[in-house]
């Protein structure tokens, strides 16, 4: 273990070479054997550290490419430590969405206002194909268009941390079940408070939008707890 200069951080040899050394004009990596020569350090250390930045999403081996660096993500990370949380306690969950409610309300107003008009048509399009599914016979989950909806809105924030909880949110709240049917109902007022924070958002009404949002996200506590096997096709 390492640290980076002028910092108490420690990392791995392995990840130090990735954070300071790497080439940044090209991802792909030497080597192991190469590797391991150039660190000083054994191929089976190397081996290990490697699966570490595997796991978090830095880096990317495939049998005929080889070794790449992968641009820097937040939501692996997270999506890690959450599914431990959650195979202890479904509370966690809970508490993550809470979190994310209030990431998504304190960031509302700077998401919003760095939106270009072709977000805010892509956003339009998601509302009408997610009325459309739901509109059918049989109705279909527009899970999909849910979660794309609010990722788009925060996007152009360009930061990091905030898209990495997010995605993470998402990824999880469809292992938590949450992405099951539960009444038609309940999905056409998610969806009615989805079509008026898109109307305001288009309309350059944000403070109306944030209200919208905030009700939205209110419904969460509404609903029932899934039953298996109770879904879509």
């Amino acid at each position: 273990m390492a640290a980076l200069p002028g910092s108490k951080i420690h990392l791995s040899d392995f990840l130090r070479y990735l954070a300071t050394r790497c080439d940044d004009s090209s991802d792909r990596l030497p080597p192991l054997t190469d590797l391991s020569r150039e660190l000083g350090i054994s191929v089976t250390t190397l081996r290990e550290q490697l699966e570490v930045a595997r796991s978090f999403g830095w880096v990317e081996v495939r049998p005929k490419t080889g070794m790449r660096r992968l641009p820097y993500a937040f939501s692996p990370a997270i999506r890690q430590s959450l599914a431990y949380a959650m195979s202890l306690s479904p509370r966690y969950f809970e508490q993550f969405a809470d979190l994310r409610a209030h990431l998504e309300s304190a960031y509302w107003f700077e998401a919003v206002s760095k939106l270009e008009p072709d977000d805010v048509a892509y956003l339009q399009n998601l509302v009408a194909t997610a009325q459309a599914k739901l509109n059918t016979t049989p109705p279909q989950l527009p899970h999909a268009e849910h979660r794309e909806l609010h990722l788009t809105i925060y996007r152009r924030l360009n930061q990091p941390f905030v898209i990495g909880l997010l995605e993470a949110y998402w990824d999880m709240y469809e292992s938590a079940g949450l992405d099951v049917y539960l009444d038609l109902s309940y999905l056409n007022r998610v969806w009615y408070y989805h079509q008026k924070m898109v109307e305001c958002i288009a309309a350059g009404d944000y403070e109306a939008g944030y209200q919208a949002f905030r009700e939205h996200v209110q419904l969460i506590g509404q609903r029932n707890r899934p039953q298996p096997n109770q879904k879509f096709e």
